[in-house]
């Protein structure tokens, strides 16, 4: 057996070692992939401020009116019926406004059909808060 250096050693030992070891995985591709995801998720969710309408729905009975309760329907066609009689969205604000100057502050009762747009209920919700009118109550059949 032939007498070997140290440095003989520690070369052969060395070269077994780089063909045996691992090749190194690059984080950078993952790092890339982590980043498009979070651009991707920012720009895809909605950051819109959605306010929320506050609304009380009890049922209410025919003797429970009183002559400062206004009933106004919304029915499924999108017409308007405020106390049994027709009228139009403009109609509304302007016999609104005329409520409230002549007796105070009276109680706006909003009856939809089922069926109606949310859309037009909202509508015709905008056009009371418009006039002034305070207090607005959703009822429901």
């Amino acid at each position: 057996m032939e007498s070997q250096t140290y440095t003989q050693i520690l070369a052969k030992a060395s070269n077994n070692s780089i063909r045996h070891r691992r090749p190194l995985v690059s984080l950078t591709p993952l790092v890339d992939v982590v980043f498009i995801l979070l651009v991707f998720f920012m720009l895809a969710s909605s950051f819109s401020d959605q306010r929320a309408v506050g609304l009380m729905t009890p049922a209410i009975a025919e003797s429970a009116r009183t002559s400062k309760t206004v009933l106004l329907r919304v029915k499924r066609n999108g017409s308007l019926d405020l106390n049994g009689e027709p009228i139009t969205v403009n109609q509304l604000q302007a016999r609104a406004a005329q409520f409230i100057q002549t007796v105070g502050e009276r109680q706006f009762l909003v009856q939809p059909d089922k069926g109606v747009a949310l859309q037009r209920v909202v509508v015709v919700l905008d056009a009371l808060y418009a006039t002034g009118v305070q207090d607005i109550s959703l009822v429901r059949k």
